[in-house]
């Protein structure tokens, strides 16, 4: 049996309530049947009260068995005590033969349907049947007779079925609500990482890129009022632009375009003094792959504008033999040939893209590959893209 789930995982739900309810009414109605069929025999008022006691020290048992997996207790309950708790169960059942003779018929079926639900499934059945057989030929050999005990022997076989069933039951309709609140849980959790990822990659550039332009205006101001002006102008275009990314993201209509990115690329290093070259040969692509290149360019650059002292940037996209290879190139490494990007499964912003290209089977990379360049590209398999 699972561990019982932690208590904030759901809430109370009406279906396993009810199946909780509906297995616990019928053990108290076999409790009170039971019950009724043992004041028939007229036993003398000290066996009666043993008797009565017997019967409820079997349900009890059977109860915990049935409901252990909703108790705090339930990782405990494993192994050894579970097995302790069916033995006496057993003794509950067989030894009252021996003190209260035929007045006694107990409750062989809760026997049976306990070894099903506490034993390996292997021998969970054979220990079932030999239970309901061993309390009858103990019911046969008090003194009841053969057609009571053949009968008793087919009511005990419908009652182990069906409290192991109720009981399952019950488990299952828990299992399955607390998994749906799982579920929910995690889809909460997966759409805010969605947008703190989308936010990081479509804001980033953005941000990077007012930043730098507020910094030039603030030289140029006493000098070229003139030029000022019109950097605080594409100032002003690049933070209605991240506002529409905003409400993008927001809407979970996420959509990017490799050639949209790279023309505002080109215009954006331009406006830094970083010197561009743009080569776009990929024809039309898929919109899960176009996307994804996209905002491996956005953040590639969002870096280079961050991170490097880049005074030339190469932007490549090349198509062949069923993939497409962006390479975004700059030579901002740093003189001792360390790479001033984030390696692929370093920082969030390029660990979430390598994560994003594998999804749609490409591959990232990020190296120094000659004296002072770095290089940051995604390759990615079209067929199994699509």
């Amino acid at each position: 049996s699972p561990p019982a789930p932690a208590p904030e995982v759901g809430h109370a739900d009406l279906v396993p309530r009810a199946a909780a309810l509906i297995t616990l009414a019928v053990l108290t109605g076999y409790f009170l049947a039971y019950g009724v069929v043992t004041v028939s025999y007229d036993p003398p008022a000290a066996q009666l009260t043993g008797a009565v006691l017997c019967l409820l020290m079997i349900v009890l048992l059977h109860l915990a068995e049935s409901f252990h997996w909703r108790t705090s207790w339930a990782s405990r309950w494993a192994g050894t005590p579970r097995y302790v708790a069916l033995g006496l169960l057993a003794v509950f059942q067989l030894v009252p033969y021996l003190l209260f003779g035929r007045h006694w018929v107990g409750i062989p079926g809760l026997l049976a349907g306990s070894a099903l639900l506490a034993l390996p499934a292997a021998v969970a059945w054979p220990a079932a049947a030999v239970a309901v057989a061993g309390c009858n030929i103990a019911l046969y050999a008090v003194g009841t007779g053969i057609q009571d005990v053949i009968y008793e022997s087919a009511y005990d076989v419908i009652c182990a079925l069906v409290v192991f069933g109720l009981s399952r039951m019950a488990q299952l309709a828990t299992e399955l609500h607390w998994s749906r609140a799982e579920i929910a849980r995690l889809a909460v959790i997966t759409e805010r990482l969605r947008f703190a990822r989308d936010l990081h990659d479509l804001l980033g550039f953005s941000l990077s890129a007012i930043t730098l332009k507020c910094e030039l205006v603030r030289r140029l101001a006493p000098v070229k009022p003139v030029r000022a002006q019109a950097e605080l102008t594409e100032v002003l275009q690049i933070a209605r632009q991240a506002l529409a990314d905003v409400r993008v993201v927001a809407g979970g209509t996420h959509r990017m375009s490799l050639t949209t990115e790279a023309e505002n690329a080109t215009a954006m290093l331009a406006g830094v003094g970083i010197r561009a070259q743009v080569r776009l040969d990929c024809g039309e692509l898929p919109g899960d792959v176009d996307t994804v290149l996209a905002t491996l360019l956005r953040e590639g650059l969002t870096n280079v504008l961050r991170h490097s002292q880049a005074s030339q940037c190469r932007i490549t996209a090349e198509r062949s033999a069923g993939a497409v290879r962006l390479s975004l190139l700059n030579d901002g490494a740093d003189g001792t040939g360390k790479a001033v990007l984030a390696a692929p499964c370093g920082g969030s912003g390029i660990g979430n893209l390598s994560t994003r290209i594998q999804a749609v089977g490409g591959r990232l990379t990020a190296q120094v590959c000659r004296e002072g360049w770095f290089e940051l590209a995604a390759e990615v398999q079209l067929e199994r893209a699509g």
